[in-house]
Parts: structure tokens; C-alpha cells; sequence
């Protein structure tokens, strides 16, 4: 694997440099235990709407880097990760947040893991749903396993420390569907708000690529031609584009997803990493 993607190495958003080593210490080694901790670290904002927070805790879901994320997280509460804490004492963020911190924590303790931006099946009926989740290597089956850190001991699904093939849609996944004709892309799109159909499908399988060439952007960046595309205004050319992320990603080849990223329209600028 090219060095700068060696997943079992932090990204540019995923390090964890400043955080108190103690508080890192217990942390398990098994990566679903790893990830089990998660959801008592990160709250949504439209749940932490009734906790009386003050206006700035809500900026907390702007934050990219996991490290600010958990310095955050431990000066609300400076017990270790492990421990869970009141919804109150938790960072503001959103899905990508659930899974990023994940990333981070595996990946401090050697085990290759990456963000993936897509779409969840199991939260609406007959919808895909913009969602982030988090994928290990396991060696021993061969194989990235999927797990929703987020919905971690909620009766929402079952295994959700395993998601099953169609339970979880990579962007460049969902793009495939799509054009075959396979989805109904305007039941793909954003929770509560208006952004469904193949523009969004586009967006995401953009930020998945970064994902995987370990940049986790926060949701509603954009870069590139995402902001046309989005609005309608890109064509057959920037289509075959996606079609070319969709192909890259599914064949998790290091050099090819590294060299495809190097695309002026699809890598991250350092604004939105720094």
C-alpha cells in the first residue's frame, strides 16, 4: 500500500497529537469495543436542542479535526473516553463526526480504518439517507467491515457493528445504482431537508473519495465542481467523471484512488483542511 494511505496511520483530520494520553489509555483493542465508546462521546444537534447548551457548543459540529474534537470533548469532561458521559458533556456533531473520531481512535491503536460518505438504508423506509459510518480491515476475513458507530447498541439494526451489503451505499456505490437504474435517486438525499436526487448522489461519491484518500471533510463542504453540480449545471463530461470515482473506489486500489484524487475537480483544498 502507498505510504499516505496506510490506514493505520492518521490523516491530516484524524491525528490525535494534544490529546491527554491519559485519557486515551483504556481504550480497548478490539475494534468493535474501540467503537463502542463512541456514541457516549457525540451528541446531534437537533438532540442537544433541549439540553440548554449555550449558542457556541452548536459550532462544535464545524469542527474537522478529530484531535480539536477530543480536546473539546475533554474539557467538557476530563474523565477518560471510555467513560461515558451525559449528553450535555458530549461535542456537537453530526454523523461524519461519529465516524471520524472512530477512524481516529482506531488508527491510534494501529488498525486500519477509513471513513466512508454514502447513504444509510435503515433509518427511512425505502430511502437512502446521507450518512457517514466507519469501515476496519479485518485480516482475517479478507475483508473492510462496516460499522455505524453512531446507532452502536440502539435497536435501530441489529448488527450494526457489521452492515450488510445494501444497508450502507458508498457515494461512488449509490452513482452505480443509480445509473443502472437500480434506485430511485430521489429517494436518496438529506434528512429533513429538501437535497434528494442525483445531485446529491454526485456530492457524496466526491466526498468519498477524499474519505478514502484520508481527508474526512465535514458534510457540507464543497470543492471542485461539486457547487454546479449541485445546482444543476455539469453535464455528460463531469458525469463520466463520477462513473471513473465510482470504479476507482470499488476496486480499492491505493494508487489508483491516490492518482484519481490528484484530479483538479475532485482533491480538497487546504482551506477546508487547515
Amino acid at each position: 500500500m502507498e505510504p499516505d494511505l496506510d490506514y493505520t496511520m492518521p490523516g491530516p483530520l484524524t491525528g490525535l497529537d494534544g490529546v491527554d494520553v491519559p485519557s486515551l489509555e483504556l481504550l480497548a483493542v478490539d475494534p468493535v469495543d474501540i467503537c463502542r465508546v463512541v456514541p457516549y462521546l457525540v451528541v446531534q444537534p437537533t438532540d442537544a436542542q433541549s439540553l440548554n447548551l449555550s449558542a457556541d457548543r452548536f459550532d462544535e459540529n464545524r469542527i474537522r479535526p478529530a484531535n480539536v474534537l477530543f480536546q473539546r470533548l475533554l474539557a467538557l469532561d476530563a474523565a477518560p473516553l471510555t467513560t461515558a458521559r451525559e449528553p450535555g458533556k458530549r461535542v456537537v456533531g453530526t454523523c461524519r463526526h461519529f465516524a471520524v473520531m472512530s477512524c481516529a481512535l482506531l488508527r491510534h491503536r494501529g488498525i486500519a480504518a477509513r471513513v466512508r460518505c454514502g447513504f444509510a438504508t435503515y433509518f427511512q423506509p425505502g430511502q437512502g439517507v446521507d450518512h457517514w459510518i466507519t469501515e476496519y480491515r479485518d485480516d482475517d476475513r479478507g475483508r473492510w467491515i462496516r460499522i455505524d458507530s453512531e446507532i452502536l447498541g440502539q435497536n435501530i439494526l441489529p448488527h450494526a457493528r457489521d452492515l450488510q451489503p445494501g444497508e450502507f451505499l458508498s457515494g461512488g456505490e449509490a452513482w452505480v445504482a443509480y445509473r443502472r437504474g437500480e434506485i430511485d435517486a430521489s429517494q436518496f438525499g438529506v434528512y429533513g431537508t429538501e437535497n434528494w436526487g442525483p445531485a446529491e448522489i454526485r456530492g457524496n461519491a466526491v466526498k468519498d473519495l477524499a474519505a478514502v484518500n484520508k481527508v474526512e471533510t465535514l458534510p457540507w463542504d464543497e470543492w471542485g465542481r461539486m457547487t454546479d453540480a449541485y445546482d444543476g449545471k455539469t453535464g455528460a463530461e463531469y458525469d463520466l467523471l463520477l462513473d471513473e470515482i465510482a470504479r476507482v473506489c470499488a476496486s480499492d486500489d491505493p494508487i489508483a484512488m491516490r492518482a484519481l484524487y490528484d484530479h483538479k475537480d475532485l482533491r480538497v483544498p487546504d482551506s477546508l483542511i487547515c
